[in-house]
């Protein structure tokens, strides 16, 4: 999920990378052992290995809150339940050079309703310069005030998984606290599991959602450790989309109606608040 170069109202749009090919390798780390999450995606140590491979139930909505439109964020923030996560992406590649103003209003709006803010940062499947990327994380962290970091274009075989453990062990020297999402966009060699507290394991249409395999390996982790992204998914497949989800032990969704040609995030899905709705709807009440 990237921007593309082009310059509109003072900000890049968004660039779907739709048919990037993505080499698939079933390799783990030996002798180290996945962290697994809890529900917020944060590290939870005594998960991981023993979850029970049941399906997920109480699921969250996270959204790739891309555009510079207030009124966006203001529509994904209000509704009911907010979303757990929503992604910051300031200039399509990472921080920027200098703080933003009308993003940081934002973020300290998506901070009081509770929502977790994730900063943006390619990592051009292990291409970009590590330095770069950790400026991304203190910058995000300085200027924004983020829970943690959302790592773009991130590779998927065993060559790229040490540069991906330094970013996260640099992230976390940073901010003991941050959040970790991986945008696969497929699901990786295992080992990257150890990498982040979340996997972005699709990033496709709804069609090819249906065709989707996951790893048996995936079982031993809970719903939480996974996100998926479904683009092209229509009205009326949206129930569908999301009982497939659950199935598959998903615990982050984003679905929307949009195409995935030119820009599937320039807006919320015409079905928004439905999906937020039915997404919350295996979660215990909050109280009061």
């Amino acid at each position: 999920m990237r921007r593309a170069a082009s310059i509109r109202d003072g900000r890049r749009k968004l660039r779907v990378l739709a048919g990037v090919p993505v080499i698939l390798a079933a390799i783990a780390a030996a002798g180290v052992s996945a962290p697994a999450g809890a529900a917020t995606g944060m590290p939870d140590p005594a998960a991981g290995a023993t979850a029970a491979a049941s399906p997920a139930t109480c699921q969250h909505a996270f959204v790739p809150a891309y555009p510079w439109s207030s009124s966006f964020w203001a529509q994904a923030m209000d509704s009911k339940p907010a979303p757990g996560v929503m992604i910051l992406n300031v200039t399509g590649t990472g921080a920027g050079t200098a703080p933003v103003p009308h993003f940081q209003t934002l973020v300290r709006r998506a901070h009081r309703k509770g929502i977790t803010v994730l900063g943006y940062s390619s990592t051009g499947y292990g291409q970009r310069p590590a330095a770069e990327v950790e400026a991304d994380a203190r910058n995000y962290k300085a200027w924004y005030k983020v829970n943690g970091m959302f790592l773009d274009l991130t590779a998927n075989t065993g060559g790229e998984l040490s540069y991906y453990r330094k970013l996260a062990a640099y992230i976390r020297a940073v901010d003991p606290g941050s959040v970790i999402w991986l945008n696969v966009g497929a699901y990786p060699a295992e080992g990257y599991m150890s990498a982040g507290n979340v996997v972005v394991a699709f990033e496709g249409s709804y069609a090819g959602y249906r065709q989707l395999r996951v790893p048996a390996w995936t079982a031993h982790y809970k719903p939480a450790r996974f996100a998926d992204v479904i683009y092209a998914t229509p009205a009326s497949d949206l129930a569908a989309a999301v009982r497939l989800s659950r199935q598959r032990r998903t615990g982050y969704l984003y679905a929307t109606n949009l195409p995935g040609s030119p820009d599937p995030y320039s807006a919320l899905p015409s079905y928004w608040a439905s999906e937020a709705a039915a997404l919350a709807a295996g979660c215990p009440a909050a109280p009061g």
